[in-house]
């Protein structure tokens, strides 16, 4: 992700979710050295991001989002797949992520790429006081 693309995410991120992060929250993820982020675009239009923070070994999955019109497409597999390929290669020991009780298909998507249920989050969405699922995919230690 890049600041040419923030304006374009945070109208994405509008579309995706009820309390939606704004453009100087995105800018300030371009200055976070923790911050690691992706971007899906079709024909130059940003269809999909998705992003996580490197600390301490893991991976905190902080967004990931697809444009309603283009979900079904495989972007969500591709932008999750890109978080695992880079998470390994950053030798990251898991990801973490919280998604609603209430968004069966993200954890479908979640547990597709083996991802389990560890815990719940009580009350954890400020717009209606859904909890949410603590997901987790772990991986083994590389040999040196």
């Amino acid at each position: 992700m890049t600041d040419d693309d923030v304006a374009e995410i945070a109208e994405l991120e509008k579309k995706c979710f009820a309390v939606p992060w704004s453009e100087k929250s995105f800018h300030d993820e371009i200055q976070n050295k923790l911050a690691v982020y992706f971007v899906a675009k079709d024909n130059g239009k940003c269809i999909g991001y998705a992003g996580f923070w490197n600390v301490s070994g893991e991976g905190d999955i902080t967004n990931v989002a697809v444009l309603p019109e283009y979900r079904k497409n495989g972007i969500g597999s591709m932008l999750i797949s890109e978080m695992i390929k880079t998470a390994i290669t950053l030798k990251l020991e898991l990801l973490t992520l919280e998604v609603r009780k209430s968004n069966i298909a993200a954890q479908g998507l979640y547990k597709k790429y083996g991802f389990d249920i560890i815990g719940e989050r009580k009350r954890y969405y400020s717009d209606n006081g859904e909890d949410a699922w603590i997901m987790t995919k772990s991986f083994e230690p590389c040999e040196e």
